[in-house]
């Protein structure tokens, strides 16, 4: 035994070694190349006093160019811009990508050891801040790490210095997806504890009110810029037809209307009546519908590549993007990964398909804004393959020609603006249609005042981001959008009930009203909540943060819950990422609640009474897995004998 345990120590032993010398090699490496981009930097840009107001010199030519001059229009200084650009400068406009941060807020330039796994794994396999923003020219990023908020804004001041040393001086739009809500999927939403805490998209639509949606937009506006954060990757204005769909907890539900008018709501909560330097741009996604997927699989993935329309409902899913989006002035649109099956001239994926993004979205819809593809839809990565449905047999210079064709102006979680080079160079792109889709993004930038000042005040970002009144509103948010199923003469709790809870983190909050066992038998009531059941996944990294497949609970999992819940009068609460099927659950429950990112805290008041659940429910509670499989993907509210219907909510 002791050979054994010698032989284990010495292979454990040789593979630390092993691994500290390939982490010194890379950081090495990295290092050295790190220090030869940020030599290609130029100065500072200096401040010009022209008139009494300052301008920033950001060609360091010595004089004011009209693109400098917040006096001339948008248009005179794209025009102006675009005209001093290199072939090389404008290919790196056209890519919006994944970049990382150290945990105190420093641009990522070599790998860190974190006790954070995603900021490691990041540190590794990212390419630096500086490769990105120096070498590729790329100024648009998508951040991914959630530091405070003070290192936040300290990151967006060192990359927007780092950008102003650029040749051209041209500014960093910082974007982002939803970072407001308990979720953290790197695909998905981002948890970040120093904003305020709201429900989900799904939540906002069981308030049913637009006004609430309106606030949200404008305080996570408040938060977003108080960091430097300008370009929302969101609101998803996809409808959840399809109950198994994995990214049914981003959407406003099934209802079209509904979408429509919340879409509205949080888009100009977020921008404005129009975009101006105050504003946070939407890129609302995902056009022009990405809910209706084959047997409710995700096109994040191969196996869910096909969006299909049984029902003949194509049009339905428009309907948030024409009456909600548009009308709201959303300044980008992202379209989604799918493939629209036998609904456009060839069965290509949404970003490479002409009919949707130049036939439908910019000839018959007029939408003039920039459309970006989803994320790493050209390459393969360490993580996933491209996502190139329906063109898989094309180069990466074919892919990347294609969506230019289709209208995009944008490639998502890409980094290869020597492919576009190329392609202008080979006659395959035109320079006057890359310099389309180049003043597109450009009329972003200045309009949201980046050119002028896209500095930050670190000290304010803390005292922003997180107030106490912004996390008020969110714990109101919560409360108002958890929604009261079934209560048989059991809720609001009387102060001092005796308590058994399973499920539930923070249980001091219960203790501000009642008393907490540690028996069933003890109890004079069970709290048993509950997350939604789903298949785990995990071939790949990705794959295991989206909650896919069964609706239902496994005979194991039932057994369990319902073992508990029989002992004593029980109040169930549901977390609702997609519609649970609950039947059984809520059969033998005295009360049945559901929620979408309620706090522990707001579900103690609820419980005993001192707030109260208001929401209606975004979409249907099938009763069965049969009747799930029977839904059409395309069709809202069309589950047979649900068990409860849409927009259903009880009060007390």
């Amino acid at each position: 035994m002791k050979k054994i345990l010698k032989a284990l120590k010495l292979i454990f032993l040789s593979l630390v070694v092993i691994l500290l010398l390939a982490y010194g090699v890379i950081y090495l490496k990295m290092k050295m190349d790190s220090r030869a981009n940020l030599a290609l930097l130029g100065p500072e840009a200096t401040v010009l006093n022209i008139g009494g107001q300052p301008i920033r010199d950001l060609n360091k030519n010595g004089q004011v160019d009209i693109y400098e001059n917040p006096e001339h229009t948008v248009e005179e200084r794209v025009e102006d811009l675009v005209n001093q650009m290199t072939l090389e400068e404008k290919a790196g406009l056209l890519f919006v990508t994944m970049i990382g941060t150290t945990p105190d807020g420093e641009p990522l330039e070599t790998p860190v050891l974190s006790l954070d796994p995603l900021i490691t794994m990041m540190s590794m396999y990212l390419p630096s801040n500086s490769e990105l923003i120096v070498k590729k020219k790329i100024n648009s990023v998508n951040i991914l790490t959630s530091p405070d908020a003070d290192a936040l804004a300290k990151y967006n001041n060192e990359i927007q210095k780092m950008a102003e040393k650029t040749r051209l001086g041209i500014p960093i739009t910082i974007a982002t997806d939803p970072r407001h809500g308990t979720e953290n999927n790197p695909g998905a939403a981002l948890y970040t504890p120093a904003f305020s805490q709201w429900p989900t998209s799904l939540g906002l639509a069981a308030t049913r009110d637009t006004v609430l949606a309106k606030k949200f937009g404008d305080i996570a506006r408040q938060e977003y810029l108080a960091v430097g954060i300008r370009l929302a990757l969101h609101p998803m204005a996809d409808l959840a037809t399809e109950p198994r769909w994995a990214r049914t907890n981003g959407t406003f539900g099934e209802d079209a209307q509904l979408s429509a008018m919340m879409t509205k709501a949080y888009i100009l909560g977020f921008q404005g009546d129009t975009l101006h330097h105050s504003s946070v741009a939407c890129m609302t996604k995902h056009f022009s519908g990405g809910g209706p997927q084959k047997d409710g699989e995700d096109a994040h993935f191969p196996y869910g590549k096909e969006q299909v329309y049984p029902g003949d409902n194509f049009d339905y899913h428009l309907i948030p993007f024409t009456e909600g989006a548009f009308p709201a002035n959303t300044a980008q649109i992202m379209p989604y990964y799918g493939i629209p099956m036998d609904q456009t001239s060839e069965n290509v994926a949404f970003g490479f398909n002409k009919d949707i993004i130049t036939g439908l979205l910019r000839d018959s819809l007029n939408f003039q804004g920039v459309v970006c593809t989803d994320w790493n839809i050209i390459t393969d990565s360490r993580i996933s393959e491209g996502r190139a449905w329906g063109v898989e047999h094309l180069s990466v210079k074919e892919r990347v020609k294609k969506v230019i064709d289709a209208g995009c102006d944008q490639f998502g979680g890409e980094s290869i603006p020597e492919v576009i080079v190329d392609l202008v160079k080979e006659g395959g792109i035109s320079i006057e249609r890359l310099d389309t889709s180049v003043k597109r993004v450009l009329r972003d930038k200045f309009t949201l005042g980046l050119f002028d000042d896209p500095y930050v005040d670190e000290n304010k970002a803390v005292k922003i981001a997180g107030k106490a009144e912004f996390r008020e509103q969110g714990k109101l948010a919560q409360a108002k959008s958890t929604i009261l199923l079934k209560n048989k003469d059991l809720l609001p709790l009387t102060e001092g009930t005796k308590i058994y809870a399973e499920g539930i983190k923070e249980t001091h909050f219960l203790e501000n009203y009642g008393y907490l066992v540690n028996s069933p038998e003890d109890a004079d009531v069970i709290v048993k909540r509950l997350a939604t059941p789903f298949e785990p996944r995990s071939d790949s990294f990705i794959e295991s943060f989206f909650h896919q497949g069964r609706l239902y609970f496994t005979e194991e999992e039932s057994e369990e819950i319902l073992n508990l819940i029989t002992q004593k009068p029980s109040i169930t609460i549901v977390n609702l990422e997609r519609p649970a099927i609950i039947t059984e659950i809520d059969a033998l429950s005295s009360a049945v609640m559901a929620e979408f990112g309620t706090s522990d805290e707001i579900l103690a008041q609820l419980l005993f009474g001192k707030m109260k659940p208001q929401g209606k429910l975004p979409f249907e509670l099938p009763s069965s897995w049969e009747a799930v499989l029977k839904q059409k993907e395309d069709v809202p509210r069309d589950s047979e004998n649900p068990l409860y219907p849409y927009g259903y909510g009880l009060e007390y």
